[in-house]
């Protein structure tokens, strides 16, 4: 009886390429954890162009501007490689526009929440009759003692609305809004200034005039 020859299938052999984008903000990710690589660049942004510049060596002029050349090429030198492209997406798309592009893009700073000393260049504004404050119920006790205090920032920050305060609040805890009867203040005589990013700044706000929830 004739032999059947077998005939052997060819396997298909499957090759796996890891392709590694080139900055660790984004290494070994793929696109759909977008978002959070630039949370995670809008963080060590606040980080050096509000706090601690010292960290890339970069030196920010008077109103907390810095060569936007000069960042990107600190961020490079420290394994932070960034294009140009992807910062401009961060500071479009920052939820609350925390950092801002000079007219041609040459110059970047943040937009408020500095504890160094840098002078923002922001005018004077007359403020709505009521601004809002977003704050943690473990702080309230304290407010209640020493009214809203700026501590280690320039300013305390104010919302034009309940829904932007409460956002704001709700990143220190179960959160409590507060009233803050700014047109009253501004007419006592304590000023009011607004950010690029639309936060009102003041210097202070005493007791007297912040409206609690009862």
């Amino acid at each position: 009886m004739r032999r059947q020859e077998q005939i052997a299938t060819p396997k298909l052999l499957v090759i796996k390429i890891k392709i590694r984008l080139n900055t660790p903000f984004c290494q070994g990710t793929k696109e759909k954890t977008m978002k959070t690589n630039y949370k995670k660049i809008s963080k060590f942004l606040s980080l050096v162009l509000r706090h601690k510049p010292e960290v890339l060596g970069l030196v920010l002029d008077e109103q907390g501007w810095v060569k936007t050349q000069d960042l990107l090429e600190k961020m490079a030198q420290n394994g932070r490689t960034l294009s140009l492209e992807v910062l401009e997406e961060v500071v479009a798309n920052n939820d609350k526009k925390r950092f801002a592009f000079n007219a041609d893009h040459s110059q970047i700073r943040a937009s408020q929440g500095h504890s160094i000393a840098i002078n923002l260049g922001y005018q004077a504004m007359k403020p709505p009759k009521v601004l809002f404050h977003g704050t943690a119920l473990r702080f309230l006790a304290s407010i209640r003692k020493s009214g809203l205090l700026k501590k280690n920032r320039h300013h305390v920050h104010l919302s034009q609305d309940m829904d932007t305060a409460t956002t704001v609040g709700k990143r220190h805890g179960a959160v409590v809004v507060l009233e803050v009867k700014a047109l009253e203040m501004h007419q006592a005589g304590f000023e009011f200034f607004i950010s690029d990013n639309g936060v009102w700044l003041t210097e202070q706000v005493p007791t007297e005039y912040l409206i609690f929830p009862t």
